[in-house]
């Protein structure tokens, strides 16, 4: 398959404009129309109504692209989604469709699927079924996927096979890396800054790009890594959670690269202030008095403090001032410091505050006896919607989180025990993620597979595996993290 760059013509997309935005407009809808096909395809045969008819909408679609292009080619780079060389554009609403498709590209060893021009609606309707299959026969996807377009006759469908260097073990070993690098970096800034020797705001931004990437091509993993919780090093690791957390947010609330890397800037120093709180407060086992309640409550003005006077400041996204005073404002305006016009606080301190508080809540302290679970946090705080944390925000963070968040121990119907390695991007499919298991129907400990809870039993039609009830890891000595970690080799 050509690559999109080397087309023979030039598309009146490239003109830019109106032209290229309309372009994007109708690439989207393709896009659409494509997942729509996909999933009807795995539940109804192509002579069923609603297969035909919605495989119909999706050729002319189709067609309607081809008449200017040499072909419609769905690729993956950097973990986005571009036809013919242009950029998709998620949003919040059709988020959901565009991960699905980037999770149907990875099962399938695909980089690319192209459509060429002449082919017909019955050819489309053979792709369909075969592209859709869930099949758990072992060796290549891709190579049986292949073979089986082959002995349909499909022709005008070309496949691209994903590259080698995008395979999850080294994906997920990079994405690793870049974490601990982010908590290396930190602690250095850290340092630096009680030296009076400034902080590498130059390296901090190059850090967020690596961190942008990885949450894109590699978003579930950098979710489960969230769960790594270092007790010694607190602050370190709850920022670069944070950071990670409130950078993948703002992605879902439609924020461009640009404003995700600052986004990230300032996730990441959010609690510098901290720098100059006595540990023996931090760490404080029993109810802080007033006064040491006081010194606590003067961490965000030391934080932004700090901020405005590093010498590299110009090179510091204002909102990471904001983000630093702003983290403990709550909606109602309540929290500290006292603000009295809602307006004056800052979009990213509020993105920056849910987060925070969902990584503080989950995390073993030694002034807090219980530890909430994933679950536990997101439902506690939807109660608090409105009043502590802006309503728009948490609702698309509970979206992203999903009901079973990534990194929770659940107990299976069949017996087993599993922990959420991926949630399910399908609305209708928010209680089926994957799950590796960890223990077998006899509860015996097993390094088990990554299974998917939306897979049925191909007889009777039943899903072969259910959530019956999610778990508390500390009381079965599970550490979630681990597991994660060995995923990265």
């Amino acid at each position: 398959m050509p690559t999109p760059e080397k087309t023979a013509a030039p598309a009146p997309w490239h003109s830019g404009g109106e032209d290229l935005k309309a372009f994007q407009r109708s690439a989207v809808d393709l896009l659409i129309r494509f997942h729509i096909v996909d999933k009807i395809s795995k539940i109804h045969d192509p002579k069923n109504d609603a297969f035909q008819d919605q495989g119909r909408l999706f050729h002319e679609a189709l067609a309607r692209i081809l008449e200017d292009e040499e072909e419609a080619s769905f690729r993956v780079r950097h973990g986005a989604l571009l036809l013919n060389g242009i950029r998709l554009k998620s949003s919040l609403g059709n988020y959901p469709i565009f991960k699905s498709v980037l999770a149907e590209f990875r099962e399938r060893e695909l980089d690319a699927v192209g459509f060429k021009p002449g082919l017909t609606i019955e050819e489309l309707y053979r792709f369909m079924p075969i592209f859709a299959r869930r099949d758990k026969i072992g060796g290549s996807p891709y190579a049986r996927l292949q073979a089986d377009l082959d002995a349909a006759n499909v022709t005008h469908v070309l496949l691209e096979k994903a590259s080698v260097f995008n395979a999850p073990s080294n994906l997920n070993r990079n994405t690793a890396r870049i974490f601990f690098l982010g908590i290396t970096h930190l602690k250095d800034s850290f340092r630096r800054n009680e030296r009076n020797e400034g902080i590498k705001v130059h390296t901090t931004r190059r850090l967020m790009q690596s961190i942008y990437n990885h949450i894109v091509d590699n978003e579930s993993f950098v979710f489960g890594l969230t769960n790594l919780k270092n007790h010694d090093e607190y602050t370190l690791n709850h920022s670069v959670n944070v950071c990670l957390l409130a950078t993948a947010l703002g992605r879902r609330l439609g924020l461009n690269r640009g404003e995700l890397v600052d986004l990230g800037i300032a996730a990441f120093f959010h609690d510098l202030g901290k720098i100059d709180t006595p540990v023996e407060i931090l760490n404080k086992p029993a109810k802080l008095s007033v006064e040491e309640r006081e010194i606590m409550e003067q961490h965000p003005f030391k934080g932004a403090e700090k901020l405005v006077l590093l010498k590299e400041s110009r090179r510091l996204p204002l909102r990471a001032i904001h983000v630093a005073m702003e983290h403990h404002i709550r909606e109602d305006l309540g929290g500290y410091p006292r603000y009295f016009k809602k307006d004056d606080v800052n979009l990213f301190s509020k993105i920056v505050k849910v987060v925070d508080y969902f990584d503080a809540v989950t995390t073993k302290r030694v002034y807090r006896k219980d530890v909430y679970t994933r679950s536990e946090a997101l439902s506690m705080m939807l109660e608090l919607s409105g009043t502590e944390f802006h309503p728009v925000i948490l609702k698309a963070f509970v979206a992203m989180m999903g009901v079973f968040p990534i990194g929770s121990l659940v107990a299976l119907r069949s017996g087993e025990v599993g922990i959420v390695f991926a949630v399910n991007e399908d609305p209708q499919l928010v209680l089926r993620p994957k799950v590796k298991l960890i223990a077998d129907t006899d509860g015996v400990k097993i390094d088990g597979d990554i299974v998917d809870l939306a897979d049925k039993d191909p007889v009777t039609g039943r899903f072969l595996r259910t959530i019956a009830t999610a778990l508390k890891p500390e009381d079965y000595g599970v550490e979630i993290a681990d597991y994660f970690l060995a995923e990265a080799g």
